[in-house]
């Protein structure tokens, strides 16, 4: 017998009460599990993998040259944001390439989803990694863990093709392009909440400032994270409770289609 408030009870009538009783669900009808940031430690997670495989790729050598603080390595070569073909490797006094690596435009579409866990050097990785701690577990407590993954992704994936279609010929990488798309989602989330929602504006203000303010940033990819942030979290926040899931999927859904049909129009045309 299970001891309860009202006496005992049979295993069995516990569980046929829990199989028939609808589980609680947040304010947005996510699942609770997201109070325990699942989601947002295995993000943490693959990005500080895919960092120490950067610096493995980079070698012992290089890597305090290049891959630990800064500058592109091989690791960005094979994953990072670009539209052409370019050469990683080569001679200039020849023009002979060593290494040769597929751009967007002639079909390596995964560099848009890979870019988004690729780092320039452990300070760049470090801020984005805070970020996304601070951000993450309280969107993913108040979305549930499936609604805040697929926030992160199609925020990230949002500012890769912004990265793709306004500087095709740059090579850009980072998850800022994700935790941008989180800052917006997150203002919409607290107003929705009746929370002070203001007190994120400066920050983000802020941020978008230095994005257009010092050379190397991709404003790109943080405008694009950014408004693709803001049109899925009004969609996640202000879905009406009748039909709440089925709008919040078709608002993702929606914005993910968008973005999959420019990459593709663009990569066809060029």
């Amino acid at each position: 017998m299970i001891s309860a408030s009202v006496g005992h009870q049979c295993p069995e009538c516990v569980a046929e009460g829990r199989r028939t009783q609808r589980p609680a669900l947040t304010h947005f009808g996510g699942s609770q599990v997201g109070m325990h940031g699942y989601v947002t430690k295995a993000l943490i997670g693959i990005n500080v993998a895919v960092f120490l495989l950067g610096l493995v790729l980079a070698g012992a050598a290089a890597g305090f040259d290049g891959g630990l603080f800064t500058g592109a390595t091989k690791i960005q070569f094979l994953g990072g944001v670009i539209g052409p073909d370019f050469c990683g490797l080569g001679n200039p006094d020849t023009g002979m390439c060593y290494e040769a690596y597929t751009g967007i435009d002639n079909g390596a579409y995964y560099r848009l989803f890979t870019a988004m866990f690729i780092h320039y050097g452990i300070i760049h990785l470090a801020l984005n990694m805070w970020a996304l701690w601070v951000l993450g577990r309280s969107l993913e407590a108040a979305l549930g863990p499936i609604r805040f993954g697929a926030l992160y992704l199609i925020c990230g994936l949002g500012g890769n093709v912004a990265c793709y279609v306004l500087s095709p010929g740059a090579l850009s990488a980072g998850a800022s392009t994700a935790v941008y798309g989180l800052f917006a989602a997150y203002f919409f989330v607290l107003r929705r909440l009746g929370r002070d929602a203001m007190s994120v504006v400066p920050i983000i203000v802020i941020n978008v400032i230095l994005s257009f303010s010092i050379p190397g940033i991709s404003w790109q990819g943080h405008l694009g994270g950014l408004v693709t942030g803001a049109i899925c979290g009004f969609g996640l926040a202000y879905a009406p409770r009748q039909n709440r899931t089925v709008v919040q999927a078709g608002v993702l859904g929606g914005m993910l289609t968008v973005l999959l049909l420019a990459t593709f129009a663009l990569s066809f045309t060029r």
